[in-house]
């Protein structure tokens, strides 16, 4: 990606909240921690940025489903990989005020069946990265 999409994001956050709204402040700070390599660490700043661009659409009246995956390519200004979108969503999923309703839309955007309704049942988090070959399970 390009030094102007990042500085996209960074426009579009200034207009959204400073920090986002942590219903687990304890486990944030276990996930921060335990990511501090450059690969982690990618993770951590991208949920915290998309979280943020998220909650500043919906102080505006928007919802998750509406702004989810628009606001994440946002914060992917540098392309991140599948699994790295999986974690971030696994971690605001645990962590972050609104994470329930983003993991819960985040199931339904990435099933191929119905394993993102069983997911949303159990209370799991799809991973995007998992590749099936051969047809479905």
């Amino acid at each position: 990606m390009s030094d102007e999409a990042r500085a996209a994001c960074n426009q579009a956050l200034t207009e959204c909240p400073a920090a986002m709204s942590l219903r687990n402040a304890d486990g944030w700070q276990q996930a921060v921690d335990a990511n501090p390599d450059p690969y982690g660490r990618r993770v951590i700043v991208f949920a915290e940025e998309w979280a943020r661009l998220m909650e500043g659409a919906l102080r505006c009246g928007d919802t998750i489903p509406n702004c989810a995956e628009r606001l994440c390519r946002v914060a992917d200004y540098d392309g991140i990989t599948g699994f790295m979108y999986g974690c971030a969503v696994s971690i605001l999923a645990q962590v972050w005020e609104h994470g329930e309703a983003l993991r819960v839309w985040h199931n339904l955007d990435t099933q191929i069946g119905d394993e993102g309704e069983r997911a949303n049942r159990e209370g799991g988090t799809l991973n995007p990265a998992i590749l099936n070959i051969g047809g479905k399970p």
